[in-house]
């Protein structure tokens, strides 16, 4: 299990012998590097062993010839308070996503919370709480230490501009899905979209149909005039609209096409197929839309990467981007990337045990689930073997000097 969870600085770390290290840049996957130094929490070096000092390290990891890659990036979860979600009246499906691989959650609205206030005042003080306590909860190591991005107001009819320059002024820095709440037209959103963007607020919309009570259908034609940064859930968070309406979101639209576990597949499948025909797969996202009616999904996001790279036929390498440098592009996040100055959000997997994969890229790409062996956090390790993956053919080996 967890190493120093607690520890505040990771120090300086050497990680060598890794067999594949994948970037999250899907327009160069993998790194020409067997090496990485790590220092009080960002890579500080890559490269091959010659080229790497890993000077005075007090950690070494010994990758043993297994694959490296960002920390999953989960771009679409309801996350109310703490490791808990009423939904299903469950605790610790957050940790229980780091095993998983999961080191980063973004909000799409704390709508599961119990009575939530739909009036102005208290949409905006639960926006507020919920950004303070799940950053403050990031610092106590409360659900494995996953950074939580939350505090993701549910815009309601009413909300004027200058509501939206006193949740910026507070640190708020998301919208929840439009259409959760009572703005449902595309005007009417796409003027709070234009608000909340020129105060340096991420936008999300509802796309599909209705998912919880108050929600409704939002088509293409809201999509495509509200004009979110991000298309939340195109595949449907359950329900997906008709694929012709997918396809213009995907022809008509520049912004983020996120694909979600808790949706529908099929159209999961094809919405990826269409990007990559239409040369823009920068675009694909990945989250799980959890907790939600199907419950929690701990590999949802190793699930939904396995899917599109067995029957999307999206290469492994790139689907693992999907979930990961992609995402902090869109999202405007300095994790994602394994590049000098990140952050050391890092996951080191294999393929499972007993995959008719060769490899890891091979067995993800038949559709097996690889095997994860550590996760770390800003340089420190979370979890070491995973209890939720199938066993990985091979682990690290960590040692402190």
């Amino acid at each position: 299990m967890s190493i120093e969870v607690a520890r505040a600085r990771s120090g300086r770390i050497w990680v060598k012998n890794i067999g594949l290290l994948l970037t999250g840049d899907i327009d160069a996957p993998r790194a020409d590097a067997d090496t990485l130094i790590i220092e009080d929490g960002h890579i500080v070096a890559l490269g091959r062993a010659a080229q790497c000092d890993p000077g005075l390290a007090q950690t070494v990891i010994d990758c043993r010839g297994t694959a490296v890659c960002p920390g999953l990036i989960d771009s679409h979860v309801h996350p109310v308070f703490g490791d808990w979600t009423p939904r299903q009246n469950q605790l610790g499906w957050i940790e229980s996503s780091l095993n998983g691989g999961v080191t980063t959650m973004i909000s799409a609205g704390e709508v599961h919370l119990p009575g939530r206030p739909r009036d102005i005042v208290g949409l905006k003080a639960l926006a507020i709480t919920a950004q303070r306590a799940f950053e403050n909860m990031r610092a106590q190591g409360v659900g494995g230490g996953v950074k939580v991005l939350a505090g993701a107001p549910v815009i309601e009819e009413g909300m004027v501009e200058a509501d939206f320059t006193e949740l910026a002024a507070a640190g708020v820095t998301l919208l929840g899905e439009i259409g959760l709440g009572s703005v449902k037209a595309g005007a009417q959103a796409a003027q709070m979209v234009r608000w909340a963007r020129a105060h340096g607020i991420q936008s999300t919309i509802h796309t599909g149909g209705p998912s919880i009570p108050g929600s409704g259908l939002i088509d293409k034609d809201v999509v495509l005039e509200a004009d979110a940064d991000i298309i939340g859930h195109v595949n449907g968070g359950h329900t997906a609209l008709p694929y012709e309406q997918v396809c213009a979101l995907c022809e008509h639209s520049t912004r983020a096409l996120e694909l979600v576990h808790n949706g529908n597949e099929r159209i999961a499948i094809l919405t990826a197929r269409h990007a990559l025909e239409l040369k823009c797969p920068h675009r694909i996202i990945l989250g799980t839309d959890g907790p939600a009616g199907s419950g929690v999904q701990p590999l949802g996001i190793l699930r939904m990467i396995a899917l599109l790279a067995s029957l999307a036929e999206v290469p492994a390498e790139i689907a693992f981007g999907f979930a990961t440098g992609n995402t902090a592009r869109m999202r405007n996040l300095r994790q994602g990337l394994i590049e000098v100055g990140r952050p050391a959000d890092l996951v080191f997997l294999d393929r499972a045990e007993h995959s008719a994969g060769r490899d890891l890229l091979e067995s993800v790409q038949l559709g097996d689930l690889p095997g994860i062996g550590l996760v770390m956090i800003d340089g420190v390790i979370k979890c070491q073997r995973s209890r939720n993956t199938p066993p990985a053919a091979a682990v690290p080996v960590v040692s402190q000097t």
